[in-house]
């Protein structure tokens, strides 16, 4: 176990791979990629780079004050506490399914000095009516009607319907998708509240190092409405659009395609 005191919290996080390679700060929606499950980040950076993972506060094995306002800027601050504490500078943050793109944008208009590149997939740079309504029902579910009933409602949303259906037995359950929200529907409502209030519209211009963002053409969470603002809005920005693609991207085929797009951009930052 490897925690890291800041301020009134207490944070988990784990690192793989060689010092000597470049470093990836890697961070994904309602949940984490530590205890078992780094294999589900991209293996263009498992195989590449030194990974950085974290437990958001409250979520895994890191602990947090509830009386503490969530803010996607609180929770930049504390991964950039985790960076710092580890000596490192010009890091790759790589944002993918939700929120971990929201505290890549706070952590590059912070702290430049720290941010060599952003990568970021199924994200927003604020909320619409539309994507408001629909966090605060994937909230009020689980509070209502218990994780079961939000995981098989969050799910049938995000993925593939070909793969949720072949894949569900694998995608429900504990050790499934947001499994770390588990018995912890009051972290979760936390963790919406930050991605309501996140709004870095008019600050997108101060991220000043090299952009990607990926438009899924077939999300009902998070559509090209709520990423196309964040690739007009950051100026060294470059993008993609996957025609194909829902929320989450699942399958072989679909990841060994995000590997390359994730090598292509990489290898475009000095």
């Amino acid at each position: 176990m490897t925690t890291l005191r800041s301020g009134d919290v207490s944070l988990y996080f784990e690192v793989h791979g060689d010092d000597a390679l470049d470093k990836v700060l890697c961070m994904g929606g309602w949940g984490s990629f530590c205890h078992g499950r780094f294999e589900d980040t991209p293996r263009a950076l498992r195989d590449h780079y030194q990974l950085l993972i974290w437990d958001y506060p409250g979520v895994g094995e890191s602990l947090d004050d509830p009386s503490h306002e969530y803010t996607m800027t609180w929770l930049a601050s504390n991964a950039a506490a985790i960076v710092d504490h580890l000596g490192w500078s010009r890091v790759h943050v790589v944002g993918m399914v939700g929120m971990g793109a929201c505290v890549g944008q706070e952590l590059a208009i912070a702290r430049p000095d720290l941010a060599r590149s952003l990568l970021m997939t199924g994200c927003w740079a604020s909320v619409d009516p539309t994507l408001r309504d629909m966090l605060e029902i994937f909230r009020d579910v689980h509070r209502s009607m218990g994780f079961d009933a939000f995981q098989r409602f969050v799910a049938s949303f995000s993925f593939d319907p070909v793969f949720y259906n072949q894949h569900r037995a694998r995608i429900l359950g504990p050790q499934g998708a947001w499994g770390d929200l588990l018995g912890k529907a009051d972290t979760h409502a936390r963790l919406v509240d930050a991605c309501l209030a996140h709004d870095a519209v008019d600050r997108l211009g101060q991220i000043s190092c090299p952009s990607f963002v990926l438009h899924a053409a077939l999300d009902a969470v998070t559509p090209p409405r709520t990423t196309l603002p964040l690739e007009h809005g950051i100026p060294n920005c470059t993008s993609e659009t996957w025609n194909d693609l829902y929320h989450v991207i699942a399958g072989k085929d679909m990841k060994v395609r995000f590997d390359r797009t994730i090598t292509s951009f990489l290898a475009t930052v000095a």
